[in-house]
This record gives structure tokens, C-alpha cells and sequence, in this order.
């Protein structure tokens, strides 16, 4: 039969939907060698969600990792991803801000760019794979599967060839951020996907949400399907990919090709699952089947956050309100694929309506800028009374109609002179001292420690030739150490 490539995501969506996306680079540079060689297609490894968290929360420089990473993964393609024209938030960006954006990604290592639109508005996505093609990436587009009236096989076949004609892409994959496709679905789909695609290979990403994706990749390649996404265990299952080692067992069985090192992915796993419990992180597990899923579709790593960000603020007990509030919006906003930034928009307008105890009093200026067609066109309209309450209750400073964006990139340089375009663009799209507080935090740690804290603390204060006196206590614990001043 025939070879199955694997893409990694491990090291991108795997520890977004685990690790609420808090892998840090010092985690990743000593597997990433070995990851290099072990047969892998390709390597995700960024996209607008580990940006952002790199310079908000992990206080590292997105644009150091890619070339950390670069550096250490010679052989492989690292992927990045392009959701619509909005790079790192939700408002759209100007042209040339995005055409910088993806020169920038290829100078500093991408050799793979995949484009996502969640309104299926192709505009939004053609010009971004062809600059790619242009700058030497493959170009991987994309269709986001969903569970609507709108999001039928026909509607996917549409604009698979729409795309293909006017992209002249390299890859077409079928993005599952919710982890909604069936193995019945999945039979009637990909047939009308390779009526389309010709020789553009077929690529296939889900997740584990329902503890169904391994058997949708399994009968997906059955069908046609050459090119699957999957993370290497345990930063697999659960909300994540399905596992790298189980899929190759389980393709190897029914007689495909599966080249990938087996004893390399072990020592990765093995890595992973040291730092898991090292850091005190959650590893994945296989999910029991969840029917109430296919009504909210939220995707793996944002129904982790909004636990997290529900449990933070004392409201954990309204998660099944919200849940199915999430669903009511869902239909009333004409079905937006549940996928970035759309799952957010939705989710947070259902926790306002619950939590405010009024259905769209406070209507976030996402919201309104998505009824009004700032993102693209909505599949379906917008229910009209919902769409009432919106204009209402939303910003007045909102103008009906979009205005046309003019270019942007002289002005950030006349802003922000003397810097690297990476560095201009971070601040371009990061309000505040967010960028500054990021450089404030010094070098970015490359090399990880399994050391506990306190002994890593001790061993970096005995390398101070000339410490003074340190005192240490936490609880019944008291340690005092005198040095030389």
C-alpha cells in the first residue's frame, strides 16, 4: 500500500490544547534534533497563539525560538500557520502588514505556511499562500470543518477548488479544530474532496475531543488521505492529535508505509513525559465519547483556557451554562466555524449573556465587527433580532460599513526606527509595555533543568564567586548561607 506522511504538532497545537500553551523553548531544544530526524513530513511549530504567549506570559521572543529552532531542525520543513489577515489579534491587519509578516517567517526559518479562514472567505487567504509560494514556502490550504446546515460536502468541495485554482497550492488539508468529524462522515467527505483536488495531496488534522479522531485518520487514509497531523504521546489525545506511535502502529498493520524513526519518537515521548511531570503538567489520555460536543464545538485548547479562566475567576459552577449558551450563539451568529478567532468571539459573547443575566447587553466590539462583515462575509445571516441587539448594544464608534485599510508599514518603521521588522511588528501588535517587558526579562533560557526549583536556585547562587549572605525559608524549611562580600 501506499506511504502516509506524518506532521508534527507537538510542539505547537499539541501543548496548546495540554499545556494551555505554556511549552517553553528551553523545553523543546533538546528533542528537537531528534525530531529533525525522525522522518517527519513536517514540524508545526507557530502560529498566532504561541506568539502571543510567548511575549505575554513566557516572557521569550517568538522570533529567537524559530531561530533556535532552526538551527537544531536542518532536514524538515517548520510550519507556521496565517489565520486570515489577522496575525496576532482579531482585527484584520493591513496588506502589507501581512506580507511583511510572512517575509519575516521565511528569513527566520518557516519553510511551510498554512492558511486558515474560518468564514471560508477565500479572499482573505488566496494572496497570503501565493506571497508564500513567492517567498520559497510550501503553501498548505485549508477548509475548517464544522457541524452546521451551511457546512455541507458540497460547500467543502466549492471551496477546496476554488482554492486550488486560484492558489496553485501545494497541500489542501481538512482542519477538525473541534474534533467533530465521524467515520460516517468522514466516508461521505474526503470522496468529494479528492473529486477536487487532483494531484494536490490531501492532508487531514482533528482532534481527540470525541475519542473518535484515531478512527476517522484511519479511515481517511482507507479513502485517499496521504498526509496526517498527529502529536507524539504523551502530549497527545485528550483535547490534542491523536499519538504519533499508536496511528503508525495501527497503519503499519493495515499495510501503508509509515516512515518514521520509532526509537527517536520514544526518546521524545520520553522527554515530554519527564518535563510533564517535572512541571506537575496533565498528559493526555483518551476522551469517552461526548454527544453534547457537537453542539458547542469548542476546540481542545480553548475549552482548557475557558476551564482554567472560569476557575480563576469563582465561576467554574456555571461551565454547563455556558457550554450551552455557547451552542444558542452559535446558531444565532449563522454558524462561524469554531475555530480562532471565532470559538473565542462566540464564547465570550455566551459568558457575557450568562453571567450579565441579559442575552447581548454587552456586545464586545468583535462581536459587532463579525455581524457587520469585518472579518468577511458571515456564511449565514445573522438572526435579525440578534443582529438588532448587536448594532444597539455595541460600540457606536463601530461604522456600519468596513473602511478599506490603507498601508501600514511605512508609518510602524517611521514609528518604531532603529529596530529589526520582527521587533516592529511585536510592537505593532502588542499594546503597552507588553514587548518591553518581554525584552525586561532577559536572555530567554535555552537549555531546561530537572532539577527542582530550590535545588536549581541553589546551583545557579554556588556558581557567584562572591555571594554574600542568603537566606532561604518557606514554612518549617529555613536554610542560611554565608559568603564572602
Amino acid at each position: 500500500m501506499s506511504e502516509v506522511r506524518i506532521i508534527d504538532t507537538t510542539l505547537r497545537d499539541a501543548h496548546q490544547c495540554l499545556w494551555a500553551t505554556r511549552m517553553t523553548t528551553a523545553m523543546m531544544l533538546p528533542v528537537a534534533e531528534r525530531m529533525d530526524r525522525a522522518g517527519m513530513e513536517a514540524i508545526d511549530l507557530m502560529s498566532a497563539i504561541q506568539f502571543d504567549v510567548s511575549v505575554r506570559y513566557l516572557k521569550e521572543d517568538p522570533w529567537q525560538r524559530l531561530r533556535l529552532m532552526r538551527q537544531r531542525v536542518t532536514q524538515t520543513r517548520l510550519q507556521s500557520a496565517m489565520r486570515s489577515k489577522s496575525l496576532l489579534s482579531f482585527d484584520v491587519q493591513a496588506d502589507d502588514i501581512n506580507d511583511l509578516w510572512l517575509e519575516c517567517l521565511a528569513k527566520n526559518g518557516i519553510r511551510r505556511l498554512r492558511a486558515i479562514d474560518a468564514l471560508s472567505d477565500l479572499d482573505n487567504i488566496v494572496d497570503i499562500l501565493i506571497r508564500a509560494k513567492q517567498l520559497g514556502m510550501e503553501s498548505v490550504g485549508s477548509v475548517v470543518f464544522c457541524e452546521s446546515p451551511v457546512h455541507t460536502d458540497a460547500f467543502y468541495a466549492k471551496k477546496t477548488k476554488e482554492l486550488i485554482k486560484r492558489a496553485n497550492i501545494d497541500v489542501m488539508m481538512l482542519k477538525d479544530p473541534g474534533g467533530l468529524l465521524t467515520p460516517d462522515r468522514i466516508r461521505t467527505l474526503v470522496p468529494a474532496l479528492l473529486k477536487v483536488t487532483g494531484k494536490v495531496p490531501l492532508e487531514l488534522h482533528s482532534h481527540c475531543m470525541t475519542g473518535l479522531a484515531p478512527l476517522v485518520y484511519l479511515e481517511a487514509v482507507k479513502l485517499g488521505v496521504t498526509q496526517i497531523q498527529t502529536s507524539i504521546a504523551p502530549l497527545a489525545n485528550g483535547p490534542a492529535q491523536p499519538a504519533t506511535q499508536t496511528i503508525a502502529r495501527n497503519l503499519r498493520s493495515m499495510g501503508y508505509t509509515v516512515n518514521v524513526d520509532d526509537a527517536l519518537i520514544s526518546e521524545v515521548s520520553d522527554h515530554f513525559s519527564r518535563v510533564a511531570k517535572n512541571e506537575g503538567l496533565p498528559v493526555g489520555v483518551p476522551m469517552e465519547y461526548d454527544q453534547f460536543h457537537y453542539q458547542h464545538q469548542i476546540p481542545g485548547g480553548m475549552l482548557t483556557n475557558m476551564k482554567f479562566q472560569l476557575q480563576q475567576a469563582g465561576l467554574m459552577h456555571k461551565l454547563d451554562a455556558v457550554l450551552e449558551e455557547t451552542a444558542r450563539v452559535f446558531t444565532e451568529l449563522g454558524w462561524p466555524a469554531m475555530v480562532t478567532p471565532f470559538s473565542q468571539l462566540v464564547a465570550t459573547q455566551a459568558v457575557l449573556n450568562v453571567v450579565g443575566g441579559e442575552r447581548y447587553k454587552t456586545v464586545p466590539n468583535e462581536i459587532k465587527k463579525y455581524a457587520l462583515g469585518y472579518y468577511g462575509k458571515p456564511l449565514a445571516p445573522v438572526q435579525p433580532d440578534v443582529l438588532d441587539k448587536i448594532i444597539s448594544n455595541g460600540s457606536s464608534y463601530i461604522a456600519l460599513k468596513p473602511v478599506p485599510l490603507e498601508p501600514a508599514v511605512p508609518a510602524m518603521r517611521k514609528k518604531y526606527p532603529n529596530m529589526s521588522d520582527e521587533e516592529r511588528l511585536l510592537r505593532h501588535l502588542y499594546a503597552g509595555t507588553q514587548v518591553d517587558d518581554m525584552r525586561a526579562a532577559g536572555a530567554m533560557r535555552t537549555e531546561y533543568s530537572f532539577d527542582k526549583p530550590i535545588v536549581h536556585l541553589l546551583k545557579e547562587l554556588a556558581k557567584r564567586p562572591r555571594a554574600g549572605r542568603i537566606f532561604i525559608e518557606k514554612g518549617d524549611f529555613r536554610l542560611e548561607m554565608n559568603g564572602t562580600a
